[in-house]
């Protein structure tokens, strides 16, 4: 072990050192992540298109290249799965992280080039290990294994010599050796396609191992908790690893999960560090103990710009660089990455914290939220007005989805929430009330559509019995990996599916 400490601690010296670099020069490096995307792409098929010769300037790059949706750009990505170079990227891509996204049920095949798995996604894992380390310099992590619960992957349909999965998978499939010297379980049986068994197969093979770090969307590693006590008769998960001691978590909002977590790890020497990484890159990471503000990332071969969320699909929409933005303001983030996604909306939206190092929440999804009539809920305003009911409530969620109820003859206009609870609040109604004061304080536009139940009456709560989002999700094809549920939706498809359940 000592060996290697040694290496570590000389690596965490060697990587602080370089994110203290772009901490202070932040511009200067998002500029030359820029040109250097640019000059690699000159001879590609979009960069022959955009002119990539004779871009020099930021204003250049904005005026020149359009702001692309995914519908934008796959016809080029389906010609690079069907095994054409020199699309949009000039390296050979094999890989493709397969994403449908929570409000769209198409699948999405984001490419993940050699340079994105190296110099973004693996980098990042070795910032998560150094930071912790930084942070907390009595670790005993190495001294056990890494558990990672992800998805799958298989051949491509339209090039046997491609491979689409979860990114998870892919990233898996492509450790460097001494990550998978530290992680568990098997890799054969991490990448298993039946999320059921995989469960089964994975709580029997870690049991019994010293776990001291895991990683994963909350919704299944809760899933995966809840089997190991039933089948072990203990009541918590320190019962099993008595030495875990952090779970790097990202993908969806950690509120809701918060106490389920505390219930079934109780030690206080718990960590949680939050992250940003999704099929398109890895973005940011909590720099800080015990916050879920993260730091951006800006030396991962991702350049990135930002607009604002309700000019999102409009023609010459004004967008700004990370030189031009304010903090306490939500943007929508557009990205540039070394996998050829071009000014690619990628549908998040956040609000810096800091602007001096580059500090931000996210602050939902573009495509989240309620608008029916003119609301403009967010993800964001949502989280906030449920943890404030739980808390005066006693209650704890397990998950939930919401949207709108539409003005008809024998109805008013409002919210529909279903929730499923891990404990069920003291009195629903005062639950009700409380979440619509919160989001009424937090959001001037609900409240105002709130003002003497005009346009929007007081929420409708439906409490949904035990396992119902569970089986919703089998019975969508989407357990396990990074699939999660949608929380806010502008329609009424996912609360009609679920409720057709019930």
């Amino acid at each position: 072990m000592s060996v290697l400490n040694t290496v570590i601690s000389w690596f965490i010296k060697k990587r602080m050192h370089q994110m203290e670099l772009f901490m202070k020069y932040p511009i200067e490096v998002q500029e030359d992540v820029r040109r250097r995307l640019i000059d690699a792409a000159v001879n590609t098929s979009w960069g022959r298109t955009y002119g990539y010769g004779s871009l020099r300037s930021a204003q250049q790059f904005r005026e020149r290249v359009p702001i692309s949706s995914y519908e934008d750009l796959q016809p080029y990505i389906e010609r690079i799965m069907r095994g054409e170079k020199q699309v949009l990227w000039p390296s050979e891509i094999r890989w493709f992280a397969k994403s449908s996204g929570t409000t769209n049920d198409r699948s999405k095949y984001i490419p993940v080039s050699e340079e994105a798995l190296e110099d973004c996604h693996f980098k990042a894992g070795k910032d998560l290990l150094s930071l912790y380390c930084h942070l907390n310099p009595d670790t005993r992590m190495f001294t056990g294994k890494g558990l990672t619960i992800g998805g799958s992957h298989q051949i491509s349909q339209l090039n046997g010599d491609s491979y689409t999965g979860d990114l998870s998978a892919v990233l898996m499939q492509n450790l460097p050796f001494w990550a998978e010297l530290i992680r568990t379980p098997e890799l054969s049986v991490a990448l298993l396609e039946k999320w059921e068994e995989k469960v089964v197969r994975i709580g029997t093979e870690t049991m019994k191992q010293d776990v001291t770090n895991i990683s994963g969307v909350p919704t299944w590693i809760i899933v995966l908790f809840r089997w190991m006590l039933e089948h072990t008769g203990k009541q918590h998960m320190h019962e099993i690893w008595p030495n875990l001691e952090v779970y790097f978590h990202g993908g969806v909002s950690f509120n809701p999960y918060r106490d389920q977590f505390k219930a079934l790890l109780p030690d206080s020497r718990m960590h949680y560090i939050e992250t940003y990484n999704a099929s398109e890159g890895f973005f940011g990471m909590a720099d800080q103990s015990d916050t879920d503000e993260m730091l951006l990332m800006l030396d991962y071969g991702i350049y990135f710009e930002f607009m604002d969320p309700a000019d999102a699909g409009k023609e010459g929409a004004k967008t700004y660089t990370l030189e031009e933005v304010e903090a306490d303001t939500v943007y929508a983030v557009i990205i540039s990455t070394n996998a050829g996604l071009w000014r690619y909306l990628i549908g998040d939206t956040i609000r810096f914290t800091s602007l001096n190092p580059f500090r931000f929440r996210i602050s939902g999804r573009t495509k989240q939220y309620i608008n029916a009539f003119g609301e403009e809920l967010m993800v964001e305003n949502a989280e906030q007005g449920l943890k404030a009911a739980c808390k005066a409530t006693e209650a704890t969620i397990r998950d939930y989805t919401a949207g709108p109820v539409f003005l008809s003859t024998s109805e008013r206009g409002g919210h529909e929430w279903l929730i499923e609870f891990e404990v069920a609040p003291s009195d629903i109604t005062h639950f009700t009330e409380v979440l619509d004061a919160r989001m009424r304080a937090l959001n001037s536009d609900y409240d105002a559509k709130r003002q003497y139940d005009l346009a929007l009456v007081l929420p409708k709560v439906r409490v949904l019995p035990d396992g119902t989002f569970y089986k919703w999700m089998k019975k969508r094809g989407k357990l396990g990996g990074q699939n999660k549920v949608p929380r806010l939706a502008n329609d009424r498809k996912f609360l009609e599916d679920i409720l057709s359940m019930l």
